[in-house]
């Protein structure tokens, strides 16, 4: 019923940069070709109903890295703050959703980190400038026990849409306030049901989606 994926985004990845190059190369790795190839190897093998993919950091929300010159930012995660075509590093993202879309691998649940609260994004192919894509859901949970930050600001190369998020007033703030997140996921066995719970620093769900299993289609292998 489930698969699960775990990334590394940090042993394979290039330095960071302006996250602008236009063509893969090695400006450009972040999951790096032999993950990725792993990864869209195993999601067209598997034949669970659900493959979650953890990944250390999220996919659409710019992570700064203050200057690579001054007035050009530099980034440390996927997102470029570039709402055009898929640049950088986004341009692995925008090879593993087309191969998705083309070998009909449904129900993908993204679940990532690293920007210290929590939030629920619907990426929409309607939405976005890169296309070649069918939607999903990217979870986004943290920290548990460090200093609260965001929100981050969400790039629209491929349309994610805010439904949730949950952030301190002020960056840097104490995990005292209580601004500590986790996400809780449930199958339900006798329908393939998934539920996603956003939870704080006392287990209270903050945010909670029911998300319906695709009906099977003829695969491609």
């Amino acid at each position: 019923m489930l698969d699960v994926f775990v990334l590394d985004m940090r042993s394979y990845r290039a330095g960071n940069d302006a996250n602008l190059a236009d063509k893969p190369g090695p400006t450009t790795a972040f999951m790096g070709r032999e993950q990725l190839d792993w990864l869209k190897r195993e999601l067209n093998a598997s034949r669970a109903q659900w493959k979650v993919i953890a990944a250390d950091m999220p996919i659409g929300l710019g992570v700064p890295d203050g200057e690579v010159s001054p007035g050009v930012q530099r980034w440390e995660a996927i997102a470029n703050g570039n709402d055009g075509p898929a640049l950088g590093r986004e341009l692995e993202v925008a090879e593993l959703l087309a191969y998705l879309r083309a070998q009909k691998i449904r129900d993908c649940v993204w679940l990532t980190a690293d920007v210290h609260y929590c939030a629920a994004h619907h990426y929409q192919p309607d939405l976005a400038v890169f296309q070649d894509f069918d939607p999903f859901w990217e979870f986004v949970a943290g920290p548990l026990n460090a200093g609260s930050y965001g929100p981050n600001v969400l790039d629209k190369t491929f349309g994610p849409e805010l439904v949730f998020q949950k952030a301190p007033p002020a960056q840097n703030t104490s995990p005292f306030a209580g601004f500590q997140f986790f996400g809780e996921v449930n199958i339900d066995g006798q329908t393939g049901e998934m539920t996603v719970a956003l939870r704080d620093l006392d287990g209270v769900s903050v945010f909670e989606r029911k998300l319906q299993p695709v009906k099977e289609v003829s695969r491609i292998v």
